[in-house]
């Protein structure tokens, strides 16, 4: 899957599960870690786990399943790395504090209105 389509396709997901603050942030001329970043919030740890179960559920059914994930058993914050789209969730207060948004304010905001709900 093309890396826009999967950044797209991740943030629906989000979105449908009721995630909060959902940023798409293309970084391809900023930095080599990938494609794009989503970022997205969920209201608590349990939340931001059903999240990451969810994206992880349906991208699999796609035929796309993440090279690595981070901190599930950190009750703040969990990353899917699908190599070229990198997908972090927090809590209100983790996402407060590593500020992912102002760190990567010089990418492209990818516009998301034909996807949201």
């Amino acid at each position: 899957m093309e890396s826009l389509m999967l950044a797209k396709t991740a943030a629906g997901i989000l979105d449908a599960k009721k995630a909060d603050h959902l940023n798409v942030v293309r970084i391809t001329n900023i930095s080599s870690l990938g494609d794009y970043f989503v970022i997205a919030s969920g209201t608590s740890n349990t939340h931001v786990h059903a999240l990451a179960d969810e994206v992880e559920e349906k991208l699999k059914a796609l035929g796309t399943a993440p090279s690595r994930v981070e901190g599930y058993r950190s009750n703040s914050w969990i990353i899917l790395d699908y190599d070229a789209v990198v997908i972090h969730l927090f809590t209100p207060e983790a996402r407060e504090f590593y500020d992912l948004d102002r760190l990567w304010a010089d990418g492209e905001k990818v516009d998301l209105k034909d996807i949201l709900i």
